[in-house]
């Protein structure tokens, strides 16, 4: 569950359900009865129809919770936090950072790292598109220590330099005005 609304739909189907929950955060549900075989059926059968998936291996799991907290705290946050990401995903889930890294990068292929880095560029992409910060205020946002690591980083990871794909924004709004 990445979304308030994912989290509206597994509500709405553990009460067709009749299932009780004590946690219903991103990614976690605890329920305060077991489940029978054919409730958990018919949830994984609802959950699929709404585009959604039941975890149960625990490898998954916790790469899932590792995903939810990384896009959380990148896009759902006003902000960072002060720590080290590292310590903050330990932190978070309970787990020492360099078992929660070997998992992440064995099952996903890349490292967490880089899957931070992957998000914070789309952070920036939306907050250049936004036009509400400039790109010195999107680089303390997001914690870069210069906008030159910044630009370094988003050129490596698009091609372009964030002042080039802010005008191609720029370029796209004007074609279209010309209609």
């Amino acid at each position: 569950m990445v979304s308030l609304r994912c989290k509206l739909m597994v509500k709405e189907e553990l009460k067709k359900l009749g299932l009780h929950y004590v946690v219903l955060e991103l990614g976690v549900i605890e329920l305060l009865e077991d489940i029978t075989k054919e409730q958990h059926i018919k949830l994984k059968k609802n959950l699929s129809k709404s585009g959604l998936e039941l975890m149960e291996n625990k490898k998954s799991i916790l790469i899932e919770k590792i995903r939810n907290v990384i896009i959380e705290m990148i896009h759902y946050t006003d902000e960072l936090p002060k720590v080290n990401y590292s310590d903050y995903l330990s932190e978070k889930i309970g787990y020492n950072y360099t078992y929660l890294a070997n998992i992440f990068s064995e099952v996903k292929g890349i490292t967490i790292q880089q899957f931070i880095i992957i998000h914070k560029i789309e952070r920036v992409k939306e907050l250049l598109i936004y036009d509400e910060l400039n790109l010195t205020e999107i680089s303390h946002k997001l914690h870069y220590s210069s906008v030159a690591h910044l630009s370094n980083q988003f050129k490596k990871l698009t091609g372009l330099t964030p002042t080039f794909y802010k005008q191609l924004k720029e370029k796209r709004k004007q074609n279209l005005e010309d209609l």
